[in-house]
């Protein structure tokens, strides 16, 4: 009974201390305009992403590169319809569209496993972006498109608002039975469809709605950008981040991935600003670094710590 007590504790506290986190995020814009309003909105960004990413690949083990698929669909979605409908309306339906094509890709790939999946998801990201190249230089006749201004508090507090449905979203999905689902398939997925469970089902609806939350990103952020191409919207480091940014933090637990993107996105920019030249050689060498120091991130090396401090005081008494 204790033990439930206590659990039941920890989880309000991490809920309380998160909502606590968001209230002053939320409250940037009033005393500090500006940068830190650009600078969080790509933080915001980048934990969207992340976290998405976590929410299929993290339990299930399936190693999907096609985050920036979804990502240069929203942003494309945009372009084409920023000038004509509401903003609010444009990214909703971006997500939309983003869903619709993961449900579709998911449908079609998902019997694959282990390094044809992560492949195939890839392939998609350059398929789309070519396909998009070829349309616009062969059919319309021009490279890009300009996209419609948006100021950049309201990119900040849509950016919030997607992160907190991103959030609560992979935190009940995980508390589920379709999280219970997604743990059996990655632990052993042929005993999961011995139990019953419908892993294909399963594992193509999680990765659809995995895709909403960055396609909703891609759409408002195609906004503080004003001019994409297909090179831009559909860049393979959106791919690729995400699953360093997920290891870093660590994808034992929802707060990993999070801080993880928070850091790395912080990182990027102060190396960016700092050593424009030699910002990618440092990013490896810190991933490296964490791949070795840190295999189970931020987050697990902190509860390492904090294990062995309780233990060293255990001892101590």
């Amino acid at each position: 009974m204790n033990s439930i007590v206590r659990i039941i504790s920890k989880r309000s506290f991490q809920l309380g201390l998160l909502a606590v986190i968001l209230v002053l995020l939320a409250t940037v814009p009033f005393h500090s305009p500006g940068y830190s309003v650009v600078l969080l909105s790509s933080i915001f960004m980048y934990v969207v992403i992340t976290v998405s990413w976590v929410i299929f690949s993290g339990p299930t083990g399936y190693m999907s590169l096609a985050s920036a698929a979804f990502f240069g669909v929203g942003i494309y979605t945009s372009a084409l319809l920023g000038d004509t409908l509401p903003i609010a309306v444009v990214i909703c339906i971006g997500a939309l569209v983003s869903f619709c094509v993961a449900l579709l890709v998911g449908a079609l790939t998902l019997r694959l496993r282990g390094i044809y999946f992560a492949i195939f998801t890839f392939g998609l990201v350059e398929l789309i972006k070519h396909l998009t190249l070829w349309w616009e230089i062969n059919m319309e006749h021009t490279r890009g498109r300009l996209v419609v201004y948006v100021e950049n508090d309201t990119i900040f507090w849509v950016m919030l608002v997607i992160l907190v449905a991103t959030l609560l979203t992979a935190y009940f999905i995980r508390r589920s039975k379709w999280g219970l689902a997604l743990q059996s398939i990655g632990e052993n997925e042929e005993a999961a469809s011995h139990m019953g469970i419908n892993v294909t089902m399963v594992k193509v609806i999680i990765f659809a709605f995995s895709a909403l939350f960055v396609g909703a990103s891609g759409a408002i952020m195609a906004t503080r950008w004003t001019y994409i191409d297909p090179g831009i919207a559909f860049n393979p480091l959106f791919s690729f981040m995400p699953v360093l940014m997920a290891i870093f933090g660590g994808m034992g637990h929802l707060l990993g991935p999070v801080i993880g993107a928070a850091a790395f996105a912080y990182l990027e920019e102060f190396l960016i600003t700092e050593f424009s030249e030699l910002y990618m050689l440092i990013f490896g060498v810190i991933l490296i670094g964490a791949i070795i120091y840190m295999p189970n991130g931020i987050v697990g090396l902190i509860q390492k710590l904090w294990t062995r401090g309780i233990r060293r005081k255990n001892a101590d008494t």
